[in-house]
């Protein structure tokens, strides 16, 4: 558990400083490495790649959260979900710049000899691989329409 050994410790520190919020965040991180272990046979330690999956998908819940609750009118809900968000968001890789994004879709479109929409998703499959981690899909996505409409 390489991204998320000094989790404990944080946690540690959250409790000491009563931030009720962080806390609450790195207790949600815990649970799911913990629930993720023991669904595979086994206490097997997670790899670098299923750990930064895990963590993505923690972050997009709670900022999916947090837009039906800005929606519905509710920023009592809605901020601290965003919060936690930003709390759990500390543990992925450093995320690529919009400008970074488009430079490694651009070579993507290039080496796959993407003509258009129909090699979407040959595209999308090899920037994802290639940018794991390290940028959110939605924003890929967005990126490689841009690109092969344009």
């Amino acid at each position: 558990m390489s991204r998320l050994n000094s989790l404990t410790d944080e946690i540690k520190a959250a409790m000491r400083a009563k931030d009720s919020l962080k806390l609450e965040a790195l207790r949600a991180i815990k649970s799911a490495v913990l629930l993720a272990k023991t669904a595979t046979a086994g206490d097997t330690d997670l790899t670098e790649e299923d750990e930064i999956k895990l963590l993505q998908k923690l972050v997009k819940q709670r900022k999916d959260s947090a837009v039906i609750f800005k929606e519905q009118n509710r920023d009592d809900l809605a901020t601290p979900e965003e919060a936690q968000a930003e709390v759990i968001a500390q543990f992925l890789p450093e995320q690529l710049s919009q400008q970074e994004i488009e430079q490694i879709v651009d070579e993507i479109v290039a080496k796959a000899g993407a003509k258009g929409m129909k090699d979407m998703g040959k595209v999308m499959g090899m920037a994802s691989k290639e940018m794991a981690g390290k940028a959110d899909g939605k924003t890929i996505s967005t990126i490689v329409k841009q690109k092969l409409n344009g």
